[in-house]
């Protein structure tokens, strides 16, 4: 069992930067590959990007390369997203999810959200 606690998010201008952090419960915390999803309202929820379990491996969504940074340190069971350059479509619920295999499908394991938005 798995258990995630998302912080970081809030209101912004176009432009600006955020870092969003998820806790993680659990002494295993480096067997699983994380990922950040969003879902904005009125959309399913999408892959925003991923990291690999060592932290060797990254994936991100075509629409936030180059702006996102996903990044984790397994000592303090957390993982992170820097979001710099953010855009009003940006705006979403960012949830964290924990997933036992490296791919963009979502695992099992999901945080309760942390809002975004930006403001034009």
């Amino acid at each position: 069992q798995v258990q995630l606690v998302e912080s970081g998010g809030g209101l912004v201008q176009a432009g600006g930067s955020l870092r969003l952090s998820c806790a993680a419960s659990g002494r295993t915390f480096g067997n699983y590959a994380m990922g950040w999803f969003r879902q904005a309202p009125g959309k399913e929820r999408e892959f925003v990007a991923l990291i690999s379990g060592s932290g060797g491996s990254t994936n991100y969504a075509d629409s936030v390369k180059g702006r996102f940074t996903i990044s984790r340190d397994n000592a303090k069971n957390t993982v992170y997203l820097q979001m710099n350059s953010l855009k009003p479509e940006d705006t979403a619920v960012y949830y964290c999810n924990a997933n036992r295999r490296l791919a963009v499908r979502p695992g099992e394991y999901w945080g309760q959200g942390t809002q975004v938005t930006v403001s034009s």
